[in-house]
């Protein structure tokens, strides 16, 4: 017993790698988390005013689909993914900080400004691409500057930004909506465009939605330039000292390397069967309850904000809990509630048959769905890409992970367009989503890897030896 303990004992106070002082990793995980918002905002405020542009461009369901397949929640965020996860090893975690969200303001002006559907389409990928970018150095950094007892929490508090940010946008659009308490501040800005009335007019709410996205990215642009250069980082390129830096030979260390390879395996497999649900509920959830579940835009923005509301919170609950207790505590959670709320909806005939009112339905749907975003795979996938791989190529690994699954969502988004057909298709589309999370909740409680309290060079030695 006293061995275990001194073993405890060394992995929590092993290298300053492990962590920084308590105060410093939360103010700098803050900062970071706001990539985060920024994520989830950028795909939220394009679903939460979907209709909208819809019928201002007179755009059909394909066309939405392209929309989501170039978007930030698809392969935007794949390209920029492959790409920042190899510059954020090359150059630094704080070179993605410093440049990354000029380029996602350039994407959300496009967006702002947009005429036609190309310049929206533009728009839609100059954003994601940012996005893509800039989530591997994120994760990264946030485990890095992370104390080995705070690791989770620090994920969790990233991932609740990922709740805050749909939570304000899709309150935001329904405030904004045609009908909406503040729709007389839409009517005042279109005015001094010359747009009075019609479906230019009220596109315009979705415009001012994106505006606040880039008065939040240029906040977080700030902040991030002024963070100091990962620790882990910095300590890795002084052992390096000359090497080959390019993207092949990156990747031919992560491919030579097979625990490597099964890790990259084994966190794809887990987060890209979960986001094949997400990515489609993320983008199309306010426009499903609106074709399927009969809602106007502002109360199915309600609804959606209500199901945020209940991520952030789960999220929070959560956060000073999970370097305390079994991982898989949590992730089986997080996948038994999704498993629920997809059932409700393929048993929704019955329900109404024995009363249960649809209205009833979509809100335990959406709590449940809400409960599962709050206590996510995301979690996961976002703490162990960043523990199980070594410094020379965490970020690239997740980069490459990140460019995998949401590369496959896109495609995937324009396959669900096909299958639900403006909600004629809805319950064979739920039956794939229910097969997709019981394949997540098997490999994810296979897999789960035993890190918690570990130091990341700890868990690095463990796993790949002294070489790394």
């Amino acid at each position: 017993m006293t061995e275990n303990m001194n073993e405890q004992s060394q992995i929590k106070n092993s290298s300053p790698r492990g962590g920084r002082e308590g105060a410093s990793s939360l103010k700098s995980t803050i900062a970071v988390s706001l990539n985060n918002y920024l994520d989830a905002g950028a795909i939220v405020a394009g679903a939460s005013g979907l209709t909208l542009w819809q019928n201002y461009l007179d755009l059909s369901e394909m066309h939405l689909g392209w929309l989501n397949f170039i978007s930030a929640n698809c392969l935007g965020a794949a390209i920029g993914a492959i790409i920042g996860g190899f510059l954020a090893d090359k150059y630094g975690r704080k070179f993605i900080f410093t440049y990354n969200l000029l380029v996602y303001m350039l994407g959300v002006l496009l967006v702002m400004l947009s005429m036609n559907f190309p310049m929206l389409l533009a728009g839609f990928l100059v954003t994601g691409i940012s996005v893509g970018v800039g989530v591997p150095a994120s994760w990264t950094y946030i485990s890095e500057s992370s104390e080995v007892n705070n690791r989770g929490r620090n994920i969790c508090i990233s991932q609740m930004s990922w709740g805050v940010g749909p939570l304000f946008i899709l309150l935001f659009g329904m405030l904004f909506a045609p009908g909406g308490a503040l729709y007389g501040v839409v009517e005042s800005v279109a005015g001094l465009f010359g747009v009075t009335e019609g479906s230019s007019l009220e596109v315009f709410s979705s415009r001012i939605v994106f505006f606040t996205l880039f008065i939040i990215a240029f906040i977080a642009w700030n902040l991030q330039r002024q963070l100091e250069e990962s620790a882990e980082f910095t300590a890795n390129k002084a052992a390096e000292k000359e090497q080959d830096n390019s993207l092949m030979h990156a990747f031919a260390v992560l491919f030579s390397n097979k625990i490597a390879v099964k890790t990259v395996a084994f966190l794809a497999a887990i987060y890209l069967t979960w986001n094949l649900v997400a990515s489609v509920m993320g983008f199309f959830q306010p426009h499903i309850y609106e074709t399927a579940g009969n809602l106007t835009n502002e109360d199915a923005n309600m609804l959606s904000c209500v199901s945020w509301l209940i991520v952030v919170l789960t999220t929070f609950c959560i956060s000073p809990l999970v370097d305390k207790f079994p991982h898989k505590i949590f992730y089986i959670a997080g996948l038994v509630s999704a498993l629920a709320a997809w059932a409700i909806i393929i048993c929704q005939d019955q329900l109404l048959e024995a009363g249960v009112s649809g209205m009833a339905i979509l809100w335990l749907f959406t709590i449940l769905w809400g409960f599962n975003n709050g206590c996510s795979v995301q979690i996961f996938y976002a703490l162990w890409g960043s523990e199980l791989f070594p410094a020379k190529f965490r970020a690239g690994a997740q980069g490459l992970m990140f460019f995998i699954v949401r590369g496959l969502s896109a495609v995937w988004g324009l396959v669900f367009t096909y299958i639900y057909a403006g909600g004629e298709g809805f319950a064979l589309a739920a039956c794939c989503m229910v097969g997709l999370l019981v394949v997540s909740l098997v490999v994810g409680v296979t897999g789960a890897p035993n890190t918690r309290g570990k130091a990341l060079d700890v868990i690095t030695k463990e796993r790949y030896g002294d070489n790394y």
